[in-house]
């Protein structure tokens, strides 16, 4: 799994890539929450290269929305692959198929 931050107009794009599992969920939630902390509340995450997302990925998703929610802040998640759209699709995330389109989901 590789993590990477960018900056833009505001948001935060966090773009995940690899395998989000057991073994790279507790990396991937430090980091998440790092940035989080840093009060970072709009956070668009590109998951254009992420292969495939497990139960312990999805909470790390769900735990940065609680703090982020919890802040006022927003999440989009954007270019998510058939499966790990069919797993967030319940989510109730706002999802986009671009990263263009996720930044202008944000209000």
């Amino acid at each position: 799994m590789e993590i990477v931050q960018k900056k833009e107009n505001g948001i935060i794009r966090i773009i995940i890539k690899g395998r989000l599992d057991a073994e790279s969920a507790p990396l991937a939630d430090r980091i998440v929450k790092g940035i989080i902390a840093k009060d970072n509340t709009r956070l668009l995450f590109d998951l254009c290269g992420l292969d495939y997302v497990s139960s312990a990925g999805l909470r790390v998703i769900l735990s940065a929305a609680k703090h982020v929610y919890q802040k006022g802040g927003e999440i989009v998640l954007c270019c998510l692959n058939e499966f790990v759209r069919d797993v967030f699709e319940s989510s109730q995330f706002p999802l986009a198929d671009t990263v263009a389109e996720g930044i202008e989901k944000f209000s």
